[in-house]
């Protein structure tokens, strides 16, 4: 008879060194593989984990096994080391509508409010589900920052775009509820897509902070996978073709700027950093 020995299942590494864009960042921590969401113009869509599936990217989601006791131990050796900065989540959203029944975000925030906390935590979503948490991310106090992506105020456009994700309203309602609870909170107009004259004031009125990217310089290669993905095609069928160029989040910058306070609004990688 053959060993008939079970092998046992690989351990899962939730904690994964930051690079590239997130460098300023020591980890990155995924709680699924995959997004419901499926963004059109995801960046994660051009790289190996969503070029070598069967599914396109968008139609697959896969929770990753959650032992609570190997995430704290992982937790604590990366404490031990010193200056743990997280980026929550870098190829994923944590707040999908998976989250709902899996609960994967929630139970490993659980442990960190148990444990020591981070020195920060960026909760990078674009889902209204991240007010189920706020009593969590309240016991991490402003060592934590919820990113919601908010890249238009047009819903044809994030129609037309993102389809599976939230709607705009509700994610501005979000933000809303975040800093009533005490949350701290940005709005990530990331990457910026066509939108009206109204939303620089929309967002001034909604969020105390504000970045915006763009496709040129925020997609983590110079601007390649986003031509990659046809994203100037989007943009003509769209009737925004002009709009594709880098001086359209430069002026959107500039107005941002004139509607909120000194030091408000970011501009790329710097207001994604701890």
């Amino acid at each position: 008879m053959g060993d008939q020995t079970q092998a046992k299942p690989r351990s899962v590494r939730w904690l994964n060194a930051a690079s590239g864009y997130l460098a300023g960042y020591a980890y990155t921590l995924n709680p699924y593989v995959g997004c419901a969401f499926g963004c059109s113009y995801c960046y994660v869509r051009r790289m190996p984990v969503a070029l070598f599936r069967d599914s396109p990217w968008g139609e697959w989601v896969d929770p990753k096994r959650f032992d609570a006791d190997a995430f704290r131990r992982e937790w604590r050796r990366a404490l031990a080391k010193g200056g743990l900065t997280v980026f929550m989540s870098s190829a994923t959203d944590p707040y999908q509508p998976a989250e709902h029944a899996e609960r994967l975000t929630r139970r490993l925030l659980e442990i960190m409010a148990e444990e020591e906390p981070p020195r920060f935590l960026l909760v990078q979503t674009r889902s209204p589900l991240v007010l189920r948490d706020a009593d969590l991310l309240l016991r991490l106090g402003d060592r934590v920052r919820v990113s919601m992506t908010v890249e238009t105020d047009l819903e044809a456009v994030r129609k037309a775009l993102t389809p599976s994700a939230p709607p705009l309203a509700a994610r501005l309602r979000a933000i809303r509820g975040l800093r009533e609870a005490g949350v701290p909170v940005q709005a990530a107009v990331s990457p910026l897509l066509p939108c009206s004259d109204a939303f620089p004031a929309l967002l001034a009125s909604a969020v105390e902070r504000v970045v915006v990217d763009d496709f040129f310089r925020g997609d983590g290669s110079g601007g390649k996978r986003s031509a990659q993905l046809r994203m100037a095609d989007r943009y003509r069928e769209l009737g925004a073709e002009a709009q594709y160029a880098p001086e359209t989040a430069d002026a959107f910058v500039r107005t941002l700027r004139q509607a909120m306070p000194e030091g408000a609004v970011y501009f790329g990688q710097e207001g994604f950093l701890p």
